[in-house]
């Protein structure tokens, strides 16, 4: 490897890998919001309601992301819906990390004893006000390890988002190969940094579930 293409590849690398944290944490706040209130939507089961909760889960989990994205960027524009790459990146990885964390907040919640809804009910509570001081505390201690999990595979489909010109790490890593000619040197390097991010953010979020998970037992 020659050790000069290095340090100058990675300027520029590192810049763009900020691009892929900033791509992978907004499309998170957003999936926990989409997430969210589709498990919600299903669990209280309003027809209409429901019925494209459903169906927006099933298209995205029975689709590739790759085909979200091409349909956003590429497709949208025909029905006079226009976006930029960012913004059709960060909608594509939103809406599919969305349907999955949907699954899991739903199996979170449906994984506290039926008996304390029962019972917080017969207490007087609302059904809403069952679910908010009762179940959703509960449930978010169980769905933790997997929202954890989301937040790093959607990291690496950042990767995806190249195919539209998003110059996150892989797109930079492919223009530099372009200049450079040294394809095994700049896709090395790329996936250390990605091994380097995963493994940071995998210690950080491991670390959040056990704090978080002692302060919800409390």
């Amino acid at each position: 490897m020659d050790v000069t293409i290095i340090l100058d590849s990675l300027p520029s690398l590192l810049k763009a890998t900020l691009m892929t944290i900033c791509l992978a944490g907004i499309s998170i706040i957003i999936a926990l919001i989409i997430g969210f209130f589709t498990a919600i939507i299903r669990i209280v089961k309003v027809s209409i309601l429901n019925g494209i909760a459903t169906t927006y889960v099933s298209i995205i989990r029975g689709t590739p992301l790759l085909v979200q994205i091409f349909v956003i960027y590429y497709g949208l524009p025909q029905i006079g819906i226009a976006l930029d790459p960012i913004s059709s990146g960060v909608m594509a990885l939103s809406l599919n990390a969305g349907a999955y964390l949907s699954e899991s907040f739903r199996a979170s919640i449906l994984a506290v004893d039926n008996g304390q809804m029962e019972a917080s009910l017969s207490m007087g509570m609302t059904y809403s006000q069952a679910l908010k001081r009762i179940i959703l505390p509960q449930s978010l201690r169980i769905a933790i390890p997997t929202l954890s999990n989301s937040f790093i595979v959607l990291i690496k489909d950042t990767s995806l988002v190249s195919v539209i010109t998003v110059t996150e790490l892989l797109q930079m890593s492919s223009l530099i190969i372009a200049k450079t000619f040294e394809p095994l040197t700049i896709y090395l390097i790329a996936a250390a940094i990605y091994w380097v991010l995963i493994t940071f953010f995998t210690t950080l979020l491991d670390k959040l579930e056990v704090r978080t998970s002692k302060y919800l037992v409390r």
